[in-house]
């Protein structure tokens, strides 16, 4: 008893988790050999073969076909905007010259009209026509240079007169035996302006946009006067 008493009483501690308990094996609380454990834990790791990833944020590096098909597209769609609208515009001017010319060879193949032209067209190309006028021809061109009335018509002494102080010039701005039509527009009415005609013409220019006008007059019978003109507007 008294050996007893002179010993200290320990408490006695629960088993920890990693102890094995009493008459317990140690090696019963592995489930296999320490191999499997490390094969296991280093697989997962590893994601298997090729599972690592070359780039650091997870994401494939972009394959060269890829790349330069991507370039290829964006080059194209820059070639469109810039390309498309030039040609348009490049297709647009040849397609109004060339309606232009149709449109004055058509007129040169059906010869001049026998009509008054519309009172918007005498006022744009600034021809007032005298109200006695008789055998009244014209047509109207227009391209992308310029627009032409072509007209045609016989009056008498005091309508050449009054036609002339309209435009702004008069008699005697005419000058005898001049032609004032040029080639290209006899070529397109079919005018004729031969000897043996008393000739009598002037040019009357304004500053763009108003039309310059070539007035020629046929002078043979003064009484009569047959005015030929051709005015030109630039847009």
């Amino acid at each position: 008893m008294t050996a007893a008493a002179g010993h200290r009483v320990v408490p006695c501690q629960p088993p920890s988790s990693g102890s094995p308990g009493p008459g317990g094996d140690e090696d019963a609380s592995f489930d296999g050999p320490a191999g499997d454990s490390s094969d296991g834990s280093s697989g997962g790791s590893s994601g298997g073969p090729g599972g690592g990833s070359p780039g650091g944020d997870g994401t494939p590096p972009e394959d060269r076909r890829r790349v330069f098909r991507r370039r290829l597209i964006t080059l194209t769609i820059i070639v469109l905007l810039i390309g498309v609208p030039a040609g348009y515009l490049v297709i647009s001017a040849s397609q109004s010259r060339r309606s232009g010319m149709d449109k004055e060879a058509e007129a040169s193949a059906q010869g001049l009209r026998e009509d008054w032209p519309s009172g918007m067209q005498r006022r744009i190309f600034e021809l007032p026509v005298p109200g006695n006028a008789v055998g009244v021809q014209y047509y109207e061109t227009n391209n992308w240079k310029a627009s032409r009335m072509y007209l045609k018509f016989r009056t008498t002494s005091a309508g050449l007169d009054r036609f002339l102080s309209g435009v702004g010039t008069g008699r005697a701005a005419l000058e005898t035996g001049k032609v004032t039509i040029s080639e290209r527009d006899v070529k397109i009415t079919g005018w004729v302006f031969g000897p043996g005609v008393d000739w009598a013409g002037t040019v009357h220019r304004n500053e763009d946009p108003r039309p310059t006008q070539d007035i020629t007059v046929n002078m043979t019978d003064p009484a009569s006067p047959v005015v030929y003109v051709v005015s030109s507007a630039t847009p």
